[in-house]
């Protein structure tokens, strides 16, 4: 089965996108989307990353933060959307598996919430 690169991402982006309004849209470009927080951290003037997507070379990557920071968002997750992550806080796909991406709404929700509580992101 071939990859669907440009299907994946074109299911996952608007995941991310509908909490522009409560961040920063820090890229909106044809092969990658993400969004920034509020905080801005002192160290270096950089914006805190809520998430986003972008299609690499063989899959397209999907950055969650909040779940870095809160890895208890992660308990309970489907064992097999656990097994896309790659690191603390990406999962990579390479089609859009309509129930993989249910659980991954599911979670950006989560995350969402979560820095929306702590002050990261606009209510």
């Amino acid at each position: 089965m071939a990859a669907d690169l440009a299907g994946a991402f074109e299911a996952i982006r608007p995941l991310f996108a509908r909490h522009a309004a409560k961040g920063v849209v820090l890229h909106d470009e044809p092969r990658r989307y993400t969004l920034g927080t509020h905080e801005v951290r002192a160290k270096d003037g950089y914006r805190t990353w809520l998430g986003g997507v972008e299609i690499r070379k063989n899959y397209v990557s999907a950055h969650l933060i909040p779940v870095y920071a809160y890895p208890d968002l992660l308990d309970g997750i489907d064992p097999a959307l656990r097994k896309r992550m790659q690191g603390k806080s990406c999962f990579n796909f390479k089609d859009a598996d309509p129930a993989l991406l249910a659980e991954l709404e599911a979670l950006i929700e989560a995350g969402v919430a979560r820095f929306q509580q702590d002050g990261r992101l606009s209510a």
